[in-house]
């Protein structure tokens, strides 16, 4: 961080101004361990450790030799391309159609990709060759008559599964769904009651058996079990918000609905997935069922299992459950979401958007799901259609501020300072009263500012940032540091960076900052032990071993400052860096001024 330069923090995570509020908390309904899953999973897509990663395969053709297929499609689940890897091995399977390892990796493969024709086929095919060792082949072929409404097939398919591993927890909810669908109520909360008997199951049985009874018209059943679920988890998540608030819509009572919705919005302030439940009730409007066959029931059992992996990172078995909640109810924003961001996280971004703009443009998920798709046309290098996606977003819905706020998070990102101002600023206009959430966006729009010189409009935002935060650690680094270079406030700024440090004792690059600081204020021995352990803690980063460098040559340790330079030069630093590294190497650290004021700040 040179002179003029601005300080680095991590990017801020705190939601902007205006963006919901929730980490989709509908996940945390479920406590499923990814083991079970992967107990009944034989050799499934689990992407082998610590291995170096291999040549890309993406653009490659599947080749006429077996081997070169086989191989192929190893290499491309590797890499985390398993469309590719699925036609790879599609291609193999063509070639051996005998061999079963093959055919159950096809299988998984097309089933993780929501080929299901494909998947279909290979199961049945599964099943004839291994009827005893074939679960989840059973599972999806029940779950396809469950969607097709042939409840004698389904209970066919589902009735031998084991009572342990995965196949355990989804045989008694997927059979409860069968039975609720034939129109046996009874027998669906018997089947679902091997659940209550499972640690950790309790949330999801409880779940089910309300929705259970209010498909089958046991309303009363069904509240009085929502109810206990909110006196059992202090709250509800979004999802069981929503099934229970639904539920006492079409029971007659709105104000027990809007109390239902209210308190889960005043735990979540921001949030917009709520907003046509508090607009059906303001046109006093019965809402149809949110889970109204028995396939949205088994639907909603699928994601939540899928979920509760997703956070465990068992990324492609949650997807494979993602596939089959999507396969049975299409139109379920909340599972495409779900299957959007697994997609995602694998930087599968193509895939994930094709997700993403599926959902329907009337539910109160498109807006978040089109911003995501705007985030990942950015990553994409295609930053341009990002911020066209966005403008778009903002004039659709012109009382909301995501998708001004994230327009400018991406122009900031890319340095495109001006134009992140006039993202950010056009946020503000949408927020009529300024509050304590709103620190983020003063501290990103303070950033923008600053670099695009606009130094008295940056300070006021972070000050203000600080008015509500006052012990945010990057907003007290980035104008503690700032303070510096301008050469004034110098003790407030030493003591805001170093509160920052004690908040943030870890981060490599707010304890680079106070040693530089410390370096330009003069205190070079103090400045070289906040460096080596800033270069502890970020050893790959170019700037701070360029500053321990620097250090080093005004303490006189010259020959281990070129060798931090040295360094500092093989880590791929920007180019104006790479120059200036040079220079010293060659030459020696610059004299830096110490700002007349230091004095008074050194002495403390």
């Amino acid at each position: 961080m040179k002179a003029n330069s601005a300080p680095r923090s991590p990017e801020p995570r705190p939601l902007a101004a205006g963006r919901p509020a929730h980490r989709f908390a509908w996940r945390r309904t479920f406590r499923v361990l990814a083991l079970l899953v992967l107990a009944t999973v034989p050799g499934a897509c689990v992407t082998p450790a610590a291995q170096q990663d291999p040549p890309s395969v993406a653009d490659a053709p599947p080749t006429g030799t077996l081997s070169g297929n086989y191989l192929a499609g190893r290499q491309a689940q590797r890499n985390h391309d398993l469309g590719r890897a699925a036609e790879f091995v599609d291609a193999a399977l063509k070639q051996d159609p005998e061999n079963l390892q093959l055919l159950r990796r096809a299988f998984l493969l097309n089933l993780i990709e929501g080929r299901m024709d494909k998947a279909m086929v290979s199961a049945r095919q599964l099943i004839e060759r291994q009827p005893d060792n074939s679960h989840q082949a059973h599972i999806l072929l029940g779950i396809d008559a469950l969607r097709r409404g042939d409840y004698d097939t389904a209970r066919r398919e589902l009735a031998d599964l084991p009572g342990t591993g995965v196949a355990g927890l989804l045989g008694p909810l997927l059979n409860a769904w069968v039975e609720a669908g034939a129109g046996n109520t009874d027998s669906a909360l018997r089947a679902l009651a091997a659940l209550n008997h499972r640690d950790g199951l309790k949330t999801m049985h409880d779940m089910h058996a309300a929705a259970l009874n209010d498909l089958g018209g046991r309303q009363a059943a069904a509240k009085d079990l929502y109810a206990g679920l909110a006196a059992n988890q202090g709250g509800h998540s979004l999802r069981v918000t929503i099934l229970r608030g639904n539920l006492l819509q079409r029971m007659g009572e709105p104000e027990a609905a809007r109390a239902v919705y209210d308190t889960y919005e005043n735990g979540n302030p921001g949030t917009t997935f709520l907003d046509p439940a508090y607009a059906s009730l303001k046109a006093d409007r019965t809402p149809p069922p949110e889970i109204a066959t028995a396939a949205d029931g088994a639907a909603e059992g699928l994601f939540g299992l899928a979920s509760s992996l997703g956070r465990q990172n068992a990324s492609e078995t949650a997807l494979l459950f993602g596939r089959e909640a999507l396969y049975l109810r299409p139109n379920f924003p909340a599972a495409q979401i779900l299957v959007a961001g697994l997609l995602e996280a694998d930087d599968r971004l193509e895939a994930a958007n094709t997700v993403y703009a599926a959902i329907d443009r009337t539910s109160p998920f498109s807006p978040a799901a089109r911003i995501k798709v705007a985030s990942n046309l950015d990553r994409m290098d295609r930053t341009d259609e990002a911020v066209a996606e966005l403008e778009a977003l903002a004039r659709a819905y012109p009382e909301r501020t995501d998708a001004l706020a994230e327009m400018g998070d991406i122009l900031r990102r890319r340095e495109r300072f001006t134009e992140a101002v006039k993202a950010y600023d056009r946020v503000f206009e949408r927020i009529p009263v300024l509050e304590k959430q709103h620190w983020s966006l003063l501290y990103s729009r303070g950033m923008s500012l600053e670099r695009s010189k606009d130094w008295p409009r940056a300070e006021a935002d972070f000050l203000k940032a600080l008015a509500f935060e006052p012990d945010q650690p990057y907003v007290l680094n980035y104008l503690g540091y700032s303070w510096v270079e301008k050469g004034k406030n110098l003790d407030q700024a030493q003591a805001m960076i170093k509160r920052a440090v004690s908040l943030r004792p870890n981060d490599g690059y707010i304890v680079d900052s106070l040693g530089w600081v410390y370096y330009r204020l003069g205190m070079v021995d103090e400045a070289v032990k906040e460096l080596e352990r800033a270069v502890e803690l970020r050893p790959q980063d170019p700037t701070i071993n360029d500053h321990l460098g620097d250090a080093y040559w005004r303490v006189g340790r010259r020959l281990e400052a070129r060798f931090q330079w040295q360094r500092a030069l093989t880590l791929d630093p920007e180019p104006d860096l790479v120059a200036e590294i040079r220079r010293k190497v060659q030459g020696g650290a610059p004299v830096v001024p110490v700002p007349p004021t230091a004095n008074s700040a050194a002495a403390n």
